[in-house]
């Protein structure tokens, strides 16, 4: 079970007013958040306008390495990013900084050329699931157990559907006998009912302002360390054996 800050996502520069998109911003909110408990780091890298960028990896990368020293670091591979599927394989493989791992949208057509592309080089996978077709997609993939963790991502807003499409994907990944870490995240509304149930669940999960900006109190996050900071008290309240949702 870790917390792992997500600290920029796609959010635009007006979302939050300490949303991290230079380099020199996201090291430095990196390295507080993992002073904050964070056990990792995902980020969106940018170019020097702003924009996602996989090209953006290379210069992001060893600024991370120099903050947050033995910190594991994920970024994105949205098909979004470079809107191209042969320009993605190519921003991956042409990075020369690696981050330790990369998350995969199995909702996307060309996931499974990512997850190849990032097998070569030796980049950890976060595959990614918002749905149970998601989920079902994976568990039909040959190399399905060669991920790094099952990264369960629900955009959904009203909590119990929410749930019901969580417990789905869990359900798929059980009838097909996969055993990888979960991490579990919300967005928005949900943010915070599912830090509270990755830790029922002994999964881990993540908090950032690519998720959302406020607190389980409905008050806006002075920063990514503020979120970083609640949901590791949150799990820092685990009891020994404590039963599952």
């Amino acid at each position: 079970m870790i917390v792992q800050a997500c600290l920029n996502g796609a959010r635009q520069r007006g979302f939050h007013p300490q949303l991290p998109l230079t380099v020199a911003d996201l090291a430095r909110d990196g390295a507080a958040c993992v002073a904050a408990g964070a056990a990792e780091l995902h980020l969106h890298p940018r170019a020097s306008d702003g924009r996602e960028s996989l090209a953006a990896v290379d210069e992001t990368m060893p600024a991370l390495r120099r903050a947050c020293p033995g910190t594991l670091i994920g970024v994105s591979t949205g098909a979004w990013i470079e809107a191209d599927e042969a320009r993605t394989r190519e921003a991956i493989a042409g990075w020369r900084e690696l981050p330790d791992y990369a998350s995969v949208n199995l909702a996307e057509p060309d996931a499974p050329g990512v997850m190849n592309v990032l097998r070569q080089r030796g980049v950890g996978i976060e595959a990614g699931l918002a749905s149970v077709a998601d989920a079902e997609r994976l568990v039909k993939l040959d190399d399905r157990d060669r991920v790094l963790r099952i990264l369960i991502e629900i955009e959904e807003q009203a909590l119990e559907p929410a749930y019901e499409i969580t417990d789905g994907i869990a359900a798929v990944l059980e009838r097909a006998g996969m055993r990888r870490p979960v991490l579990l995240h919300g967005f928005d509304a949900t943010v915070w009912p599912f830090v509270e149930l990755a830790r029922e669940r002994r999964w881990s999960t993540r908090v950032g302002l690519e998720d959302g900006k406020h607190l389980a109190d409905g008050a806006v996050a002075p920063d990514n360390t503020a979120l970083v900071a609640a949901a590791v008290a949150i799990f820092a309240n685990t009891p020994a054996g404590e039963a599952a949702r």
